[in-house]
């Protein structure tokens, strides 16, 4: 595959005169001798986001009515745009770059409508919103995220043609040359008053996760190898290129962590390994980990520099600021100074600009989600759903396992018992009582998961749920019991504590993480180690993530090219009826010493 057009970017983002010289310290002058020349100064900004999501409004298509959150947070681009706009006005247009970390194109029910539904693939079809709001915006580089690849690379291709920006990957290789599939880096101008130009490069890093989570995307096209290695390679390169700053946008967090055990051979989490071997770099935009880090300072190894990172909160909910102020030393410019923080989102109003553009694309989504599709004949709530077996993961679980069921009928694995994993991906998921609409349907499952059929043996499932529940946190029996404390331990997300249908199982939550499954029973019976199963899987787990055993090597029986959220979707309006009683069960609960907890 050919260099992208944009390779080797070198655009222009200054036409003017730069920020206001800054005073510098004047040494008294010798009597009769010449006065020294105060040092020449100059001082920009590099704005940043990450994990946008496909988040352009103030607006949550799952719930079809503002966002909001305990902390009271605001979510999208139309807010960022303002932020951006005060952050030009105070430091000159002409100071300023715009750059993202990567996951654009996917997380929203807009960004599902433009890949499926009305996409912009199509002949004809539409701008991307993201496109749209980014271009108006007037970002100048984003870096490829690893949910960039879930629609399939001629998506990601159409995203990127219609950007007025650089998509950067300089580890997204192609599979046959090795040579990048996309830009690796761009280089921007800052004009100063000083007669020289700030040549300020950034450099895009994606996530070798990609190999796994998009592997049905991406095999055999393109490989993915580790960030370390690639910023080592072109780190120097453009720093013989002239640039005076380099700045780069990686879509990984910086704990040193990995989700995918050892499937791969490169770190998932690996800013901060970036910026402690790689030297040369002046600042490092993360992105992946969906966390707030304000700044984070990493001493480079080599040269005992400090390199700055900062992480802004997902979805639009901040804007990362990394101010550089920057002297003219021996005929070239030095950073002197580099400093990080984020604005929130929720301390301004969203900018009109970008609301009216993106108007029409809204109100057909919201059309769209709002569709009815079925009826419930009960309400069912995902409030509880972290410590308790209930109807409405129940429902995932069923539909997985009769749609799996199918997809065996006839073959080789028929006869053989269906199990179904499943997570609360959201705590504010619900079906209503009454008409279920495709948002209500799609709010179980806001994430683009495809289903697989996976053979395991009853030993493997009992060393899956043991994984699985080290989720929980090691209470005594006789302590108090605090849902809000019981949960998320070692800092385990939601969506990586799963929930297997068809067992019988209790998870003692007094004993230590890998002993805590007690009771494990099919049938009725305890289960057999050598018996085998189909489980029925989300491709994310599947292919590791979550680092949970067995299930990334075990035989592949089938696998869906469509999202299990459609599945769930067209399952509903086949039945028409939803009626809990006939699939909802406890299969499982939390215990102490053999006493529920619940």
């Amino acid at each position: 595959m050919p260099l992208n057009r944009r390779t080797f970017l070198e655009s222009s983002a200054a036409l003017g005169a730069g920020a206001a010289l800054a005073a510098g310290a004047v040494a008294p002058a010798e009597a009769h001798g010449p006065r020294p020349k105060p040092a020449k100064r100059y001082s920009f900004t590099v704005m940043g986001t990450t994990d946008l999501h496909g988040n352009v409004l103030n607006w949550d298509y799952f719930t079809d009515k503002e966002f909001d959150d305990k902390a009271h947070n605001d979510v999208g681009l139309a807010k960022i745009s303002t932020l951006v706009n005060r952050v030009r006005a105070e430091k000159g247009r002409r100071n300023t770059l715009l750059i993202d970390a990567g996951d654009t194109i996917q997380g929203t029910q807009l960004s599902y409508y433009y890949a499926k539904i009305d996409p912009i693939t199509k002949t004809g079809g539409p701008v991307h919103p993201m496109a749209q709001a980014m271009n108006a915006i007037g970002y100048d580089a984003a870096a490829l995220g690893n949910h960039e690849f879930n629609y399939g690379i001629p998506v990601l291709r159409k995203f990127e043609e219609q950007c007025d920006f650089p998509l950067l990957g300089a580890n997204a290789l192609d599979a046959r040359t090795l040579r990048p599939a996309f830009a690796p880096y761009s280089i921007h101008r800052l004009r100063t008053p000083h007669g020289r130009d700030v040549k300020v490069a950034v450099l895009g890093l994606t996530n070798p996760g990609i190999a796994i989570w998009d592997k049905a995307n991406v095999s055999g096209k393109m490989v993915f190898p580790g960030l370390e290695e690639q910023a080592a390679k072109w780190v120097p390169k453009l720093r013989s290129l002239g640039a005076d700053v380099v700045v780069v946008s990686a879509h990984s967090g910086s704990s040193g962590t990995s989700s995918w055990g050892d499937q791969l051979p490169y770190v998932e989490n690996a800013a901060a390994l970036v910026a402690e071997q790689v030297p040369g770099i002046d600042a490092i935009l993360v992105g992946h980990a969906h966390a707030e880090i304000p700044e984070y300072r990493v001493t480079n190894k080599e040269t005992g520099k400090e390199v700055v990172l900062s992480e802004p909160l997902k979805w639009g909910q901040r804007l990362t600021l990394f101010d550089f102020d920057l002297v003219w030393e021996k005929g070239r410019w030095t950073v002197e100074k580099a400093a990080a923080r984020v604005l929130n989102s929720n301390t301004v109003e969203e900018d009109p600009e970008i609301t009216g553009l993106l108007a029409d694309e809204h109100a057909k989504v919201v059309a769209y989600v709002n569709q009815v599709i079925g009826t419930s004949t009960t309400a069912m709530t995902t409030a509880d759903a972290p410590w308790k077996d209930e109807p409405i993961i129940d429902l995932i679980n069923v539909v997985q396992t009769e749609t799996v069921r199918a997809a065996l009928a006839g073959g080789a694995y028929a006869g053989l018992p269906v199990l179904s994993q499943a997570s609360c991906f959201s705590r504010t998921a619900r079906i209503p009582a009454g008409e279920i609409t495709i948002k209500d349907a799609a709010g179980l499952y806001p994430f683009e998961n495809t289903l697989e059929a996976r053979l395991m043996t009853g030993a493997q499932l009992k060393d899956y749920l043991e994984y699985s529940a080290k989720y929980y946190v090691q209470t005594p029996a006789g302590a108090p019991v605090d849902t809000a404390k019981l949960t998320n331990a070692d800092n385990t997300p939601d969506y990586n504590y799963d929930a297997v249908s068809g067992l019988t199982y209790d998870i003692d939550i007094a004993r230590p993480a890998g002993s805590r499954i007690t009771g494990l029973s099919f049938e009725g019976k305890p289960l057999d180690p050598a018996a085998k199963f189909v489980l029925a899987v989300n491709n994310y787990r599947a292919s590791g993530g979550g680092a949970f055993p067995h299930v990334a090597r075990a035989e592949q029986l089938w696998a869906d090219s469509d999202e299990i959220r459609n599945t769930i979707i067209q399952w509903v309006r086949a039945k028409g009826t939803v009626d809990a009683s006939l699939f909802a069960g406890v299969g499982w609960r939390l215990t102490r010493d053999g006493v529920p907890v619940f």
